[in-house]
């Protein structure tokens, strides 16, 4: 029974992971079609002739997510308040957000939904991106302090504070439209570092799974 929960959970953060890559392949495509210099959530803009690809990468982020979350649902930080719930956790109700911000795009040229230019639209999608993004930041921290998955914990710790120092130098100067095309760099590296993050995670929860059941083979000899 353990060894078939293993392999299932192996499988699952293998498909998971494949979802996520492709996802990350959409975006990444898509930025390379538009001319300009454009934040993520630009490209899925009414009005953008990538919103369709956008949303196809956000909705298939979303399933890669919510697969890997299922196979690394053992993991659990160590320290208080961070071991108050798993990192899988704070990857499903990142992936729920990013499932809103895929429907809920935002107005042609995502302004800041604040002052005359204020949207409903834009306040949902921009609420959902950065909430999904931080409760995605969680999850990474979360994994970082995972000490009885040592892989697991020093890649996080690595993939944590990169996307947090970015995407925060990035969204202020997003925010304040000042070196845009410095900002979306960030962003967009940023967004790759914690999609990867994604994959890794998965990928060494599926080595561990796999070692488990090479374990377990190896005692019932």
């Amino acid at each position: 029974m353990l060894k078939q929960l293993g392999r299932s959970d192996a499988l699952a953060s293998i498909v998971g992971s494949v979802f996520v890559l492709l996802a990350l392949a959409l975006i990444w495509g898509a930025r390379g079609s538009v001319t300009r210099d454009a934040y993520v959530s630009e490209l899925g803009a009414e009005g953008m002739a990538t919103r369709q690809v956008f949303m196809s990468a956000l909705v298939s982020l979303v399933i890669g997510g919510v697969l890997v979350a299922w196979a690394g649902r053992r993991v659990r930080a160590e320290v208080a308040v961070l071991r108050w719930w798993t990192p899988s956790v704070s990857l499903w109700i990142a992936s729920g957000l990013f499932l809103v911000a895929s429907q809920v795009t935002c107005t042609y040229g995502c302004p800041a939904p604040v002052g005359a230019g204020f949207t409903w639209q834009d306040l949902v999608h921009t609420l959902a991106a950065v909430l999904a993004f931080a409760f995605a930041c969680l999850a990474m921290l979360q994994a970082a302090f995972a000490r009885h998955h040592h892989l697991i914990a020093t890649l996080s710790a690595i993939c944590a504070w990169s996307v947090a120092g970015l995407a925060g130098l990035g969204g202020i100067l997003g925010i304040f439209r000042v070196g845009v095309d410095v900002g979306s760099s960030l962003e967009f590296i940023a967004m790759t570092i914690a999609v990867c993050w994604v994959v890794v995670f998965g990928a060494a929860v599926t080595a561990e799974r796999l070692r488990a059941i090479r374990r377990r083979s190896l005692q019932s000899a």
